[in-house]
Formats: C-alpha cells, sequence, structure tokens
C-alpha cells in the first residue's frame, strides 16, 4: 500500500500504521523549479490556450516566491492572471491582484503550528527580539488565538528569565490583561512589547533547574518528616511534643535573617535554586552568600 499525506504523518497517520510503515518525506519545491513549472504552463500549447500570452519576470518571481514550495498555488495564481487579463501581459500588479493575500502555511492542529510556536519561544530565549517579533508576526497573520502566544509566554517569563529580571513575569500577566481588555487588532501592539522586552531581558533558568532538582530529591527520599522546630503548634498535646520549640522568628534578627535549618535533617545540606550572575540574580547571590556567612 502506497499512501500520500500533506501532513506530517506523526499527526495524521494511524500510530501502528505508521510504525509498519517506511516514510519518504517530499521537500517544497524550490522557487526555480515552480519558475520551470510556470514558463512550460506559458508556452504549452494545451496550456493556458493563450498563444501571445506573455509574462513578465517580476509576475513570475512573485509567483514563485509566494507559492511556497506549491506548485498548485503557483499555477492556479497564473491561470487567474491568465484568465482576467485585459492584455497580453500579465505584469507584477496583475500577479498580485490573482494571488491576493497568500493564505500562510499554519495548520494549528499540525507540525507547522508546533514548529512557528518553537521558532517564537527559542528566538525570545535567545534573546533575538528581531526574530521574535517575525514569528509573532507570522502566528498573527495566520490567525492563531493571541491567548495561546501570551500563554506560552508567561511561562517562558519564569522558564528563561525568572529572577534575572522578576518584571519579566509581571510583564507577561499584563499582557494577557491587555489582550482580554483591548482584543485584536490594537493587542498586537500590547503583544509586540511584552515579546521584545522578554527577548532583551537576562535570561536564568535557575528557578527553572531549582524546581526540578526539588521535585527529583522529593521522588527520590519521598516524604521526610518535618523538622520540630517549624511544624505548627496550635494545641497543647503539639507543644508538649516540642512542636515549634527552638524556633527563630526572622524578624526579631540582624537583617532579618536567623540561621537555622527548614530542610528536613537527612537533606539538609542540599541546594536546589542556584541563581546566577545575570541581571537581578546577580543580587540574590550576593545577598544569599553574605547570609550564609553570617
Amino acid at each position: 500500500m502506497i499512501g500520500a499525506t500533506t501532513e506530517n504523518p506523526s499527526f495524521e497517520v494511524n500510530s501502528a500504521l505508521l510504525s509498519r510503515s517506511r516514510v519518504f518525506v517530499l521537500e517544497p519545491l524550490a522557487a526555480s523549479d515552480l519558475k520551470t513549472l510556470l514558463q512550460r504552463a506559458i508556452t504549452a500549447q494545451q496550456g493556458l490556450n493563450r498563444p501571445r500570452l506573455q509574462v513578465n519576470d517580476d509576475a513570475i518571481n512573485f509567483f514563485a516566491d509566494q507559492a511556497e514550495g506549491d506548485a498548485r498555488i503557483a499555477l492556479g495564481a497564473l491561470e487567474i492572471a491568465a484568465a482576467t487579463l485585459q492584455t497580453d501581459t500579465i505584469t507584477l500588479q496583475n500577479a498580485q491582484e490573482a494571488l491576493q493575500k497568500k493564505a500562510l502555511l499554519y495548520d494549528k492542529g499540525a507540525e507547522e503550528h508546533y514548529n512557528v510556536i518553537s521558532a517564537f519561544i527559542k528566538s525570545i530565549r535567545g534573546s533575538d527580539p528581531d526574530a521574535a517579533l517575525y514569528w509573532l508576526a507570522r502566528m498573527l497573520e495566520a490567525g492563531e488565538d493571541p491567548l495561546f502566544i501570551v500563554r506560552r509566554m508567561v511561562i517562558l517569563a519564569s522558564e528563561d528569565i525568572g529572577n534575572a529580571d522578576p518584571r519579566a513575569l509581571q510583564i507577561a500577566i499584563s499582557v494577557q490583561q491587555a489582550i482580554h481588555f483591548v482584543g485584536l487588532p490594537e493587542a498586537r501592539i500590547n503583544l509586540a512589547q511584552g515579546v521584545t522586552y522578554l527577548a532583551t531581558a537576562p535570561k536564568s533558568n535557575a528557578s527553572y533547574l531549582g524546581i526540578g532538582a526539588a521535585q527529583t530529591e522529593v521522588r527520590k527520599s519521598g516524604a521526610l518528616p518535618v523538622p520540630k522546630h517549624i511544624r505548627n503548634a496550635p494545641t497543647e498535646l503539639m507543644k508538649s511534643l516540642d512542636y515549634g520549640k527552638d524556633y527563630q522568628y526572622a524578624h526579631d534578627h540582624q537583617d532579618g535573617y536567623a540561621q537555622q535549618a527548614h530542610l528536613p535533617e537527612e537533606i539538609d545540606k542540599k541546594v536546589f535554586y542556584r541563581p546566577t550572575d545575570r541581571g537581578y540574580e546577580k543580587l540574590i547571590n550576593e545577598r544569599m552568600a553574605y547570609l550564609r556567612k553570617n
């Protein structure tokens, strides 16, 4: 059995069938290939049936560039231009009118959806505001839900920026609220502000790594007992069992810091959060080093 699909088989083909198949990927046609096909259609006797038809080079280039590797789009636009032509020459303007606004390749349920959002996130993470704005524009022009976009921005603000710039999360949440309040198309401006802020902010994944390390420890060591001195003691019985005994109230000490253990005894020396030397986390690093010396 031989089958063909314009979608990624990983999304559209049953996994049991896919595991027993050999997949051949047919890449989109190059612009030069499309130009060859368009020239053949123009000159073929049974092509457009317009013997005296001429097509300017800039019009052919436009059809080839805008078709995104799909010969059907290029040939269909050429046919429309020829059918509506009042003269014997297709100009760039005729080509633009025939193609109108091309439908961007962006299927919300398939591969390109994930390719574009991946490029968007990685551009912000890579501190490239120009690329981030481009991928944002691609999603907006394709009709993506702005809430899907800003949801990823909120995650990124903590995962990739974190305490290097604590305002990043506030900005992302503000963009989410602005989208609800303003709506598209104006909310694209709020999205652009948020995207450029996140892209140019100092980066740190220390919080992301910290919670991952803490969860790994919990899965490894289980539910270790809470140290008695930091347990709550709302009843006399609990107090008699030394719940809360010798607890040091941080605000009663210099710098609002008390030297006492807050982790279970078995993992008392574990460090999960390791601030970077970037952005605001540099100050956090210096403060934690100072407190640990005193």
